[in-house]
């Protein structure tokens, strides 16, 4: 069973995504701080974590930065900051995902889906389990990536978004493609996603991120590594 920990203090929220995600068979903590959640974490090893960012005890970027010294649990925010600054200190600082309230459930189960099937091994030949390039080397086996002899950390979205641009080098990837695999949308408009993963990528994996030369954007188009 895929536990879940929801972190927030609406009480008729959670009450809601208590109800509707046990229906479907995930079980549920629910923590109204983000102390809780914390040590909630730490006890339950929750699959996956739905996180508000107002919480009445610290901002859900702490929280999210303090899951991700120790953990690479998915976490999806689930928040009403509507800013796009808002948006990328939230991913910057480890989450997977943001949706912005109000929200559909069915949009809601969805990404929990995608999150479940980014944290799920997937298949690999033994030609893409190692790439090695003159700057890094992954392993998509062990989940490592190494570069300058130093490990580099990757939360679950990076490495499920780098899994596919590798496992298909030299071929374009199309945004689509990516935002249903990773996201579990198709939405264009939602582009926006990739550019924000995309950079923080290059910034962990190139020498130069304003000039990659792995991760590479066919504009309009998608993305495509080259090693």
């Amino acid at each position: 069973m895929t536990r879940v920990l929801v972190v927030e203090d609406n009480p008729q929220l959670v009450r809601a995504l208590v109800i509707n995600l046990q229906a479907r068979h995930y079980g549920v903590d629910a923590a109204p701080d983000g102390a809780t959640a914390l040590r909630l974490a730490a006890a339950r090893q929750p699959d996956v974590v739905l996180l508000d960012l107002g919480l009445p005890d610290m901002d859900g970027v702490d929280v999210i930065k303090g899951l991700r010294g120790w953990s690479r649990v998915p976490i999806l925010v689930l928040s009403a900051r509507q800013a796009s600054d808002e948006k990328v200190a939230a991913l910057d600082a480890g989450a997977d995902d943001y949706i912005t309230k109000p929200f559909s459930m069915d949009e809601l189960l969805a990404r929990l889906r995608a999150a479940e099937r980014r944290t799920d091994d997937i298949p690999l030949t033994p030609e893409t389990t190692l790439v090695e390039t003159d700057d890094f080397t992954v392993d998509l086996l062990a989940k490592k990536l190494v570069r300058d002899g130093r490990d580099v950390r990757l939360t679950p979205t990076e490495w499920h978004l780098l899994e596919i641009l590798v496992t298909r080098r030299g071929q374009l990837v199309t945004q689509k493609h990516l935002l249903q695999e990773v996201w579990g949308i198709s939405q264009n408009s939602k582009t926006n996603y990739l550019r924000v993963y995309m950079a923080q990528l290059r910034r962990k994996l190139e020498k130069d991120p304003s000039h990659p030369c792995y991760l590479i954007t066919e504009p309009g188009m998608g993305y495509r590594f080259e090693a």
